[in-house]
């Protein structure tokens, strides 16, 4: 008899508001071990402030619901705690630390370890898959183009080594050729066995890379099945494929 395989992370019943205006519309969804599920949506459909909920990193707000990770709740818990839980967040805008050098901003991202040796095995590691960042890896990270500074975000997240990773509009500003190197990257960290949830209004992309998928409108989910289905429903083409 096999074992019940449970979420690893779960939404149950999310709202969050600011005032009176509801962003996010009591919404459930999750994410199963291994899987890469993308939440995809026009701009303001309320997927950066979903991501923001399940982190609490949200500014002032009014949120309900639960939020499970691994079994264990965690939508009380402060968002300094869930990177040592091994649930680590690349926000939108990248975020990394400008007046850092490259090999700084990856050891910011092993900050809850202590394992020097695993350390540095990581940074080659990522290293190996961001070949643009070694060679760079004293420069300070301000000096990087917005492509660079999306593959430090992801690196540094990585060195974390988390369990779910959380990407936030990774596409966003980027060439089109840097878009099609990050996705490539995203694909071969899930191959990998890094469970992720990928917020992107870069639909075509984000599908071609994910099992599933979950469509949000101004709020609330209004589709979700797997990426390949998505990717050839009629509804989801003409809103944001191009017909």
């Amino acid at each position: 008899m096999s074992e019940t395989v449970h979420p690893l992370l779960e939404v149950r019943s999310l709202v969050v508001a600011f005032g009176g205006i509801e962003a996010v519309k009591d919404i459930s969804f999750k994410v199963m071990p291994g899987e890469l599920v993308t939440l995809i949506g026009a701009n303001g459909a309320g997927k950066t402030t979903t991501l923001k909920a399940i982190t609490g990193t949200l500014p002032s707000s009014q949120r309900s619901g639960e939020v499970f990770y691994a079994g264990q709740r965690i939508d009380q818990q402060q968002a300094f705690a869930l990177p040592g839980l091994g649930l680590v967040m690349v926000p939108e805008g990248r975020g990394v630390f400008s007046r850092m050098t490259l090999r700084e901003n990856l050891l910011m991202g092993a900050y809850t370890r202590d394992d020097a040796v695993q350390i540095e095995e990581d940074i080659a590691r990522w290293f190996s898959v961001f070949p643009r960042l070694k060679e760079r890896q004293s420069q300070l990270a301000g000096t990087l183009s917005g492509g660079e500074q999306q593959m430090l975000a992801m690196a540094r997240a990585l060195m974390g080594r988390p369990k779910l990773l959380l990407l936030d509009e990774p596409s966003m500003g980027l060439a089109p050729m840097m878009v099609a190197q990050i996705f490539e990257v995203i694909r071969d960290i899930a191959q990998q066995g890094v469970t992720i949830l990928l917020v992107e209004q870069n639909v075509r992309q984000a599908l071609a890379v994910a099992h599933r998928g979950y469509v949000m409108e101004s709020g609330r989910i209004v589709l979700q099945d797997t990426a390949d289905q998505l990717l050839n429903d009629e509804r989801v083409r003409e809103a944001y494929l191009g017909g």
